[in-house]
């Protein structure tokens, strides 16, 4: 029996938890070798450093790729790209892969694409076909026209990848391995866990036990940078007006996430208030669990939009970043006011007729996506269908 020897890039924080049980289902399958590739700022420990998270999981990274140029702006993104194609290059001519992974819209996965797309290795990407704003609007489209194969996570994102001329025996609505995770946390949503002890963090030890909590989780737009931390100021009032227990999570490395991030360390210099507590990162089953018992979600993550309408978690979403992108009735959408985002977040806690909804999955994409990459016919030819 012939292994196809799968190889899976892993950028950035949010992407692990995007791909886990695929991972895992990958990893465990008679017919697939799992290879798994860890770069970007997914390496990097202001981050989070994710790495600690996947090898306790018990993942075997077969190479690591730093590749992150300071700077934080566009150009020092596109540097940070251009670095990554270089290396990955070497990495896929050194494993001989049989298949790269690329996942989802951020700027530097794209990278990724180029490296395996320029060396006629078959390209699967996934989360392709959806909508949103930024620089991730243009990269996955992109990634979808370098890619042989889809995998996608819902209905729409399907036919919209179909209606960019893709063969639609190549598009395949698996749903998102993120899902899968938040239907584990969906049957066992307890938080059996002390956040503050056991991630550290800084700030306030807020009294989140008896009052209840919020969590806030808000990135630059890359085409906005400028105003990243006039955007995050907004915020940050919001929050400490109301007076809730926070938990607020460091922003992603993108253009602008210096100004989110100084606005941050300047407001809890000037402010010390005692309601927010900030943390790095979590481990995604931990995360989901925080997201799970919480009143709401604050901020421009796609968890708002995927996750937390699976569990039915309220969310305030804040300026452009997740644009159009299909959502669910747990999502309100309002602009960067201090006012108006204290408004949202006091209607979202006592919102009593927000439903759980399966717009990206029903917690099964993780095995579908082994099963997929192991009967499918693997090819890096193509032509557009129109």
């Amino acid at each position: 029996m012939s292994i196809k020897k799968i190889c899976v890039v892993i950028t950035a924080r949010p992407s692990y938890s995007r791909i886990k049980t695929a991972l895992a289902a990958i990893k465990n399958h008679p017919k697939l070798e799992l290879q798994l590739v860890i770069a970007g700022s997914a390496l990097l420990g202001r981050y989070g450093n994710a790495v600690e998270v996947i090898e306790k999981d018990g993942f075997t990274i077969a190479e690591k790729v730093f590749m992150v140029l300071e700077g934080e702006n566009p150009t020092s993104m596109a540097k940070t790209t251009g670095l990554g194609v270089m290396e990955l290059a070497n990495v896929f001519y050194r494993l001989q892969p049989n298949a790269v992974v690329t996942i989802a819209d951020r700027f530097e996965t794209i990278a990724t694409s180029i490296a395996a797309a320029y060396q006629n290795i078959p390209l699967i990407h996934i989360q392709g076909g959806e909508v949103t704003g930024n620089i991730d609007e243009k990269v996955r489209h992109a990634n979808t026209k370098l890619a042989d194969i889809h995998l996608v996570a819902s209905q729409d994102a399907y036919e919209r990848v179909i209606k960019m001329g893709e063969r639609p025996e190549t598009v395949f609505n698996t749903g998102c391995p993120s899902i899968d995770l938040a239907l584990e946390i969906k049957q066992n949503s307890k938080l059996d866990f002390d956040p503050l002890k056991k991630y550290g963090g800084v700030g306030a030890e807020v009294n989140w036990k008896e009052e209840g909590y919020i969590v806030v989780m808000q990135h630059p737009v890359t085409t906005e940078y400028t105003s990243a931390r006039k955007d995050v100021e907004a915020t940050l009032k919001a929050v400490h007006e109301l007076n809730i227990p926070t938990f607020w999570f460091w922003p992603n490395v993108d253009a602008g996430s210096d100004g989110t991030s100084g606005g941050i360390r300047a407001f809890r210099e000037n402010n010390q208030p005692k309601n927010i507590h900030f943390f790095k990162n979590m481990e995604p089953n931990d995360f989901l669990k925080l997201l799970a018992n919480s009143q709401c979600l604050i901020g421009n993550s796609s968890v708002g939009i995927r996750e937390c309408s699976y569990l039915g978690v309220p969310v305030v979403n804040i300026g452009t970043r997740q644009n159009r992108r299909q959502r669910g009735n747990n999502v309100t959408d309002i602009s960067y006011n201090k006012d108006k985002i204290k408004e949202a977040i006091l209607e979202r806690i006592a919102n009593e007729s927000i439903t759980s909804e399966s717009i990206y999955g029903d917690g099964e994409a993780g095995v579908k996506i082994a099963e997929i990459l192991a009967n499918v016919t693997l090819e890096f030819h193509k032509t557009i269908t129109y």
